[in-house]
């Protein structure tokens, strides 16, 4: 059988492609090993935020007093939890299977691996083979977690990020190795349901070190506070898991002084690794470059037919990129003419609590690309609707040209401030002004007024501080 595209994966990048091509009248198939929605829906963006959730509900239950509750003796159900974010994971991916199915996309499970003329080789799960052609074939294999040579994930002592969403019981300790999104959503939601963590983070800046300084140092307050151990500018030096308790070698290293860090479960999350190995590239003799596919801006290969998306391309590995990168790919492929993705204004959130969201350059960044800059911050604590839901903690922060008014970046740590991101990045893609968003009037009390609030200290002109 013939195919106009064959798309393989079927992630946020690759089942989302496969259903704007059907949209685009394409005759269109997807080849999946494992479970439909891929590690986003089954083992990522989806059941981590359904941990998430329920930490956060366990943290609302014992301070339950605050909002004037009396609550005896709440008790986290660690299994409970588990299986409350496989189930959340499940109905997820049966959705996608119903959009399959509605589209009247074809879903060919098993292993897919290119061959020559645009051909894709699919062994099942009982070893059978079958050949299915197509004019076009986008490559949509994902990623998987990172390893480390001192750091050697086994399943159970030293673990990766799905078996820490499945783990058979609760660890009394962890460290968890990586303070990016995952590292610090994970310490987040093992601290709060009583677990003892630390955190080891190789870069100085410590927690989310790829966001602004502003919103590292108030994260870091915030899981301090909560009693997470945090250790930045810090090497693993080796991990002993001989025994029942696994011995951390962790190394300062500004000082070199080396330290022993006992625990029961060491996380490694430390990025990840793009699933490019065994699928046929090099036979087609597709570019790569550090195990990333090489396309130009509508994601083509240098082997024509060939195109790649997601995380197995440069870019942020983010669901939401990968989608936007699939439409962009079939539509090109479809002979529309749609705009290229501007990586410059990509929303990135973390989903701790608090919750950090940004977009756009951080203020050292844009001190370095020569802009002359201001600055304003509104702390959530002067908010009133913060004040009324008991969700004081973090700011908004918003950086502008200070010649033209361009919104340059905005960096965000509070409560459903992954909710409020949005509206920077529309004001972006705009080209709004500071001065027009100052003057777009924000409902109150809610927590995103903060945003205005925040444009109005940069321009001097802040009410409420």
């Amino acid at each position: 059988m013939k195919y106009d595209i064959i798309v393989l994966g079927s992630g946020p990048g690759g089942y989302v492609a496969a259903i704007r091509a059907s949209q685009l009248g394409l005759k269109t198939a997807v080849i999946e090993k494992e479970s439909l929605g891929g590690i986003c829906l089954n083992w990522g963006c989806i059941p981590t935020k359904a941990l998430l959730k329920s930490a956060q509900v366990f943290e609302y239950i014992n301070h339950a007093a605050d909002y004037g509750i009396s609550v005896k003796s709440p008790k986290a159900d660690f299994d409970a939890m588990i299986n409350r974010s496989r189930n959340v994971a499940d109905g997820m991916s049966k959705g996608v299977q119903f959009l399959m199915k509605k589209n009247k996309i074809d879903v060919i499970m098993g292993r897919g691996v290119l061959k020559r003329g645009k051909k894709v080789e699919v062994t099942d799960e009982k070893g059978a083979k079958q050949t299915y052609e197509a004019s076009n074939v986008i490559i949509a294999t994902g990623a998987r977690s990172r390893a480390l040579p001192n750091l050697p994930v086994d399943g159970s002592k030293i673990i990766g990020y799905r078996k820490a969403m499945s783990l058979a019981k609760q660890p009394k300790s962890m460290v968890v190795v990586g303070a990016g999104a995952i590292g610090v959503e994970f310490a987040y939601f093992y601290n709060a349901i009583g677990t003892e963590v630390t955190v080891v983070e190789f870069l100085e800046q410590g927690l989310v070190p790829r966001e602004d300084k502003d919103v590292s140092k108030e994260l870091t307050k915030v899981f301090k506070k909560a009693g997470i151990k945090v250790l930045s500018n810090t090497s693993v030096e080796k991990v002993d898991s001989s025994g029942k308790i696994n011995k951390v070698t962790i190394k300062d290293r500004k000082t070199a002084k080396e330290e022993v860090i006992e625990c029961e479960v060491v996380l490694s999350a430390v990025g990840i690794t793009p699933n490019t190995e065994d699928i046929g590239l090099e036979a087609l003799g597709i570019k790569t470059e550090r195990g990333l596919i090489q396309v130009d801006e509508y994601y083509k290969t240098n082997v024509p037919g060939i195109y790649a998306i997601g995380d197995v391309v440069a870019g942020p590995a983010l669901a939401h990129v990968a989608s936007a990168e699939g439409i962009t790919c079939v539509e090109k492929i479809a002979g529309h003419h749609p705009e290229p993705i501007d990586y410059g204004n990509i929303p990135s959130c973390t989903y701790c609590s608090p919750e950090v969201a940004s977009v756009g350059y951080t203020e050292e960044a844009a001190k370095e690309a020569g802009y002359e800059l201001k600055v304003g911050k509104f702390p959530f604590s002067a908010s009133g609707k913060a004040s009324a839901a008991g969700t004081k903690a973090g700011f908004v922060k918003v950086i502008y040209d200070a010649k033209y008014g361009e919104l340059l970046g905005a960096h965000f740590i509070g409560a459903n401030v992954t909710e409020m991101i949005a509206e920077a990045v529309a004001a972006r893609k705009l080209e709004t002004t500071g001065h027009e968003i100052l003057k777009a009037i924000h409902p109150h009390p809610t927590m995103s007024e903060a945003v205005m609030e925040a444009t109005a200290a940069a321009y001097g002109e802040v009410i409420h501080l």
